[in-house]
């Protein structure tokens, strides 16, 4: 049987957990050119929440919500190693955070689920917004 992983909220990783956030922003095509490990310490400390999934001490797993820190809240970035997919670390990051979320107030919380992951968030609680569509600034990159 497979040891289950560890959740854990981080605002000032140390460098065996930011190289191996690295690692999975760069299996999910995630990390481009001219990125470096000091930009990502920024996104992490200015995330409202940043979660990591270890296992044997390993960063297999990472999420991340931004938040006013008032009324409102978006999950994005959610992320585990192809190896360790399928096992419910996916699923044990999104949690971490709602938790994280509803203990600082926060009352609504939106993802855009991308690459048709939506049935994996449906049994976390989330469902389609009706009315609603998801847009993006020209120019930017998904």
């Amino acid at each position: 049987m497979r040891q289950k992983p560890t959740y854990r909220l981080l605002k000032r990783p140390g460098p065996a957990a930011l190289n191996g956030i690295i690692t999975i922003y760069r299996a999910q095509g995630w990390w481009r050119r001219g990125d470096t490990p000091a930009m990502l310490r920024r996104l992490i400390s200015g995330s409202y929440l940043f979660a990591v999934a270890e296992l044997d001490g390993r960063v297999i797993g990472m999420a991340r919500a931004i938040s006013d820190g008032v009324s409102d809240a978006y999950i994005q970035d959610v992320a585990v190693l192809k190896e360790f997919r399928g096992a419910g670390a996916g699923s044990g990051l999104v949690r971490a955070l709602l938790k994280g979320l509803k203990s600082g107030g926060i009352k609504w919380v939106g993802l855009i689920a991308q690459d048709d992951s939506h049935p994996f968030y449906g049994p976390l609680g989330f469902s389609e917004l009706k009315r609603a569509r998801p847009m993006l600034l020209k120019g930017s990159y998904v």
